[in-house]
This record gives structure tokens, C-alpha cells and sequence, in this order.
């Protein structure tokens, strides 16, 4: 399975021996000799996988992997830490920095290539899931550019939900959740006539009836997606009248 994964490790042996092992496997391998440097290589190359030392100059690894699982850019990405500390502590603090695995040095190169192509599998279906709702929205942005009346209410609606909701501490989950219900909340209107989104006058009961219906068609549209759990109600109940 092919993919591009970023090694980070300040030991210039280790870095080549994990990079020489995923080339013969047929992956792309950038490495990094620290932490800071390391984040400049990510968004350079945006990697589907690193692997990352723990121990490391100017910034070490669980604050790397806390800063890329804390930024929405990049916290779908996996992160797996290569490291020689075997204690419980060690372990939890991994855990709460966000690490998607851990291997321990010296490194197996079964269990290395198990991990990678395990999480590079992930990493593909994720990528799926996110080219869906990038279809998704843009779809969205279409129904809202036929009424220009309308034009950037959908990117102003996401952007206030989420500023609203960090203001009363929603937790991360639910924030995301809003981003994306502010934007296809309206996408139900693809199977509303042009000739009423557009009318210009009062609309006739039956027409009314028609646009009261997009929210449950816009849920029907979103509900394949898994990812869009906690979306749909959002969707199903934005006109608290219907």
C-alpha cells in the first residue's frame, strides 16, 4: 500500500533504517530531524502517516502530536510515536497528546509494517469520507447561488454556530458539527423548484408546504454519512416551526 509518511527522529540511524524499510515497501518517505522542523515538513508535504520519536530537541513528541491532533487541518492524520520509554506515564501522556499508536524502540519491522498499513488503510477511508462532504458542500453552495439574496449565508451561519458554540463550551465534536450543519443545513432545497426558491411574492400554501420540507430531505441526502451522526439533527430541526 502505497503512501507518504514523514519520519521524525533527531537519531540520523533510526531515521534511515525506518526510512529505507518503507521504501522497499513502496511508500514515499520524507524525514525530519526535530520537532519544529518536523512541522514545517508536515505542511509541506501533508503526510497520510508520521512517525514520530518522542525525545527529540526544541520540541518533543508529544507536544508535536498535541499541536497536529489540536489543529482541524491536520488531526485526522495519523500519528504513531516511536519511542524507548516503556513506563505507564509515558504511555498516558501519549495518549492524551492524541498518538494513534505506539511502537517501542528498538523498532520490530513486522510490527512497524503492521501499524503503517493498518493506519494507512484508515487514513484512505477518512480521506473518502472527507472527498464525500467536500461534494457535499459544494452541492450546498450551489443551491445557495441560485438566490442571491442568499449569497454567504451558509459560510456566515457555520461561522457564527461555531463562535457561539465555543462561547457556551461545547466540546470539539459538537463544534465540528455545527461547522458542517451551518453549511448544508439548506442543501434539502435541491429538490425545491427554482420557481419557488425564487419567487418574488407571497408563496401559495401548497408551495410553502413544499419548502417546508427541505430539512427532511436534506437529512435524508446526509444520512449515508456516517461521519454526519450528530449533523442530521441539526439539519431535520434548523426551523424550529416545522
Amino acid at each position: 500500500m502505497a503512501g507518504k509518511i514523514l519520519v521524525v527522529d533527531d537519531d540520523a540511524a533510526n531515521r534511515e533504517l525506518l526510512q529505507e524499510t518503507l521504501i522497499a515497501e513502496g511508500m514515499e518517505v520524507v524525514t525530519a530531524p526535530d520537532g519544529r522542523s518536523s512541522l514545517e515538513e508536515f505542511a509541506r508535504l501533508k503526510p497520510d502517516l508520521v512517525l514520530l520519536d518522542v525525545n527529540m530537541p526544541f520540541l518533543d513528541g508529544f507536544e508535536v502530536c498535541r499541536r497536529l491532533k489540536s489543529n482541524p487541518e491536520t488531526r485526522l492524520t495519523p500519528v504513531v510515536l516511536v519511542t524507548g520509554l516503556t513506563g505507564r506515564e509515558d504511555r498516558v501522556r501519549g495518549i492524551k497528546s492524541g498518538a494513534d499508536g505506539f511502537l517501542s524502540k528498538p523498532v520490530d519491522q513486522s510490527e512497524l509494517l503492521a501499524h503503517v498499513r493498518s493506519l494507512l488503510s484508515l487514513k484512505a477511508h477518512t480521506d473518502e469520507l472527507e472527498r464525500a462532504e467536500l461534494v457535499l458542500f459544494a452541492l450546498a453552495r450551489c443551491i445557495e447561488g441560485k438566490d442571491p439574496n442568499t449569497e454567504g449565508h451558509c459560510e456566515r451561519l457555520s461561522g457564527y454556530s461555531v463562535q457561539l458554540g465555543k462561547e457556551i463550551g461545547l466540546p470539539d465534536d459538537q463544534l465540528v458539527a455545527l461547522r458542517r450543519a451551518g453549511i448544508v443545513h439548506d442543501i434539502g432545497k435541491v429538490a425545491v423548484p427554482e420557481t419557488i426558491l425564487l419567487k418574488p411574492g407571497r408563496l401559495t400554501p401548497e408551495e410553502f408546504l413544499v419548502v417546508q420540507h427541505h430539512p427532511v430531505l436534506g437529512e435524508r441526502i446526509c444520512a449515508p454519512l456516517k461521519s454526519f451522526r450528530l449533523v442530521l439533527p441539526i439539519i431535520r430541526h434548523h426551523h424550529e416551526k416545522l
